[in-house]
């Protein structure tokens, strides 16, 4: 298959695409690395390379030049050759976590204007041994649901959140948590084109009974479904 190569100053910019491909170029990958550089002032992960129309998959680069952080050395770009480590991983680090605050934040914020304080349960434990936990229980007049928030940057990363969680839920039987479950995933990119329900319908292991992935306005659809308690005197 003949592929499209373009130019980007003065070097071969060349352009992904399906099926058999010839040997990618050291000075083509080159080009595209510094094309996406330029795009987003950094360069790219693996899992941005697969995504990145003028650079081949991870998986390519793995065979033909030894991975990603052996290509950077070769093409002495940056300072910092394996994402994994140093600052770069650090900041990266902060990043998510603090993104998780937020995103939880959020979702604390509405529970309680929906449900009211005392009902909302922050790090819910659900077995004795102190480490498997929901982020949030809310109790209502339906004998309550769990909700496990989680941000996926990508629809991969999204796949591989899911599979966490169910595997933590996986032990916890239906007579210990007869309740709903929740995975709220709360990247509003990733909430519509029915990308939700595509996954699931592909997924090899399914979603238990009692348990949903919902985006944020399907998750508050599922709220004002519920009926909140009030406190008697």
């Amino acid at each position: 298959m003949r592929h499209k190569l373009l130019f980007f100053y003065g070097m071969t910019l060349r352009e992904q695409k399906r099926g058999f491909q010839e040997p990618w170029k050291l000075e083509e990958l080159s080009a595209g690395l510094r094309h996406f550089f330029k795009k987003y002032g950094r360069y790219p992960t693996a899992t941005e390379i697969d995504q990145y129309p003028y650079l081949p998959s991870a998986r390519s680069v793995e065979r033909s030049f030894g991975g990603l952080v052996e290509l950077r050395r070769r093409l002495t770009l940056g300072k910092e050759h394996d994402f994994r480590t140093g600052a770069h991983s650090s900041k990266r680090a902060h990043t998510i976590l603090n993104r998780a605050h937020e995103v939880e934040a959020r979702v604390h914020a509405y529970l309680i204007k929906r449900f009211g304080r005392e009902f909302v349960h922050r790090e819910y434990f659900f077995t004795d041994d102190h480490r498997t936990r929901a982020d949030f229980f809310v109790y209502d007049a339906q004998h309550g649901f769990c909700v496990d928030v989680f941000y996926p940057s990508t629809r991969r990363n999204l796949t591989g959140c899911l599979n966490i969680k169910l595997k933590k839920y996986r032990d916890i039987s239906a007579n210990l948590l007869p309740c709903p479950i929740i995975f709220l995933q709360m990247n509003e990119k990733l909430d519509g084109d029915n990308i939700l329900e595509d996954l699931l319908k592909k997924k090899k292991h399914q979603l238990e009974k009692r348990q949903y992935l919902m985006g944020w306005e399907e998750f508050a659809s599922f709220c004002d479904r519920r009926k909140a308690l009030k406190i008697t005197g």
